[in-house]
């Protein structure tokens, strides 16, 4: 990474922009996005090649999040039934 600054900062260096993580852009690209140095906005995002399949994705989100609420609930219960052992003297 620092490589690619100083491959910025010097002019026979040999820096080109990266989508997703670097772009050299001048004050009046900035200027005209507000002065908001959001990097996103000047770096946009990188280009993805990867085989996302959102409906295999989703269900093993939802399969994991269905597994977590039914640990919450058993945790819950645990806890409750510990409550409930716990002796106070009011004296």
């Amino acid at each position: 990474m620092s490589g690619t600054y100083h491959n910025w900062r010097n002019p026979d260096g040999n820096y080109e922009d990266v989508k997703g993580f670097c772009c050299s852009v001048p004050i009046d690209r900035v200027r005209e996005l507000d002065y908001v140095l959001t990097p996103g906005r000047y770096v946009g995002l990188a280009d993805e090649e990867d085989d996302f399949d959102f409906k295999e994705r989703v269900t093993r989100l939802r399969a994991e999040f269905e597994a977590q609420l039914k640990e919450e609930t058993r945790l819950n219960q645990l806890i409750l039934e510990n409550f409930g052992k716990i002796k106070i003297n009011h004296g």
